[in-house]
């Protein structure tokens, strides 16, 4: 019995959260022996034809071509796993959303004319149905390991839905904006990280996007009163890497 297919898909994006999948190294032996990786040209030029078990998207989607091509890889798909903030809250490019760009669009092109993009970045799951959305910029390797693993066995899978914080709990950290007044997403911040950040005394910016029921304007109006943080400082850190995600993107333009 052959192995299931798995193919992988860039959009718009660094490709950073392919190289996590690649930088599994002996782990993606055992992925490999598991799958038929069918379709993954960062890593292979071979391509095999679908359909696919499993496919993995990386990327927003920013033009109409990508808006088209999406909706042929989910007809394509059996499961569909968006990996990273671009594929599942638009990514750091969804700062275009909040403006104007075509302004943005003669800045930086000679001929702009020649340039087909549509006027706002946003998720995968905002066009075709998404079976799982694992978040991060870029996505942890194991988390990872452990999605395909999970769909190939027919379970859910294992990802906690805590937040930062208690990862820093684990891991013994000080709390950095308690102990240095240092402003922190961490709260209100997806798991996955290994809290990176705090553990370097810097404050979370909300890399693996918003937890479960984040209370983003009661951190907010926190760090407002007992550390001085202004609405250009609040703004600035909810509009970062998954800006477009809903609690994020509502209070930072909460401060418009």
């Amino acid at each position: 019995m052959a192995n299931p297919k798995l193919a992988v898909w860039k959009f718009a994006s660094c490709d950073g959260c392919q190289l996590s999948l690649l930088d599994c190294e002996d782990e993606l032996l055992a992925v490999a022996g598991a799958v038929e990786i069918a379709n993954f040209p960062e890593a292979s030029s071979a391509i095999i034809d679908g359909p696919y078990e499993i496919s993995l998207v990386e990327g927003s989607i920013t033009t109409p071509h990508d808006a088209e091509r999406i909706r042929d890889v989910r007809a394509q798909s059996g499961v569909l796993i968006t990996i990273g903030a671009c594929a599942t809250a638009g990514g750091i490019q969804a700062l275009r959303n909040f403006a104007d760009v075509e302004e943005f669009t003669r800045a930086v092109y000679a001929t702009p004319e020649y340039i087909s993009t549509l006027a706002t970045s946003t998720a995968i799951s905002d066009h075709v149905k998404v079976d799982f959305e694992l978040r991060g910029c870029p996505i942890n390797k194991y988390q990872l390991l452990e999605v395909i693993t999970a769909f190939l066995q027919r379970r859910k899978p294992n990802v906690s839905a805590q937040s930062v914080c208690v990862e820093c709990k684990r891991k013994g950290n000080v709390c950095i904006t308690v102990a240095h007044g240092e402003p922190c997403l961490g709260p209100v911040t997806h798991a996955g990280c290994g809290a990176l950040c705090p553990s370097y005394n810097r404050g979370c910016y909300g890399c693996f996007g918003p937890k479960e029921l984040p209370n983003t304007a009661s951190l907010a109006a926190w760090a407002k009163q007992e550390l001085g943080a202004s609405d250009t400082d609040l703004k600035r850190l909810y509009h970062n890497f998954n800006t477009w995600a809903q609690p994020f993107r509502d209070q930072g333009q909460a401060y418009d």
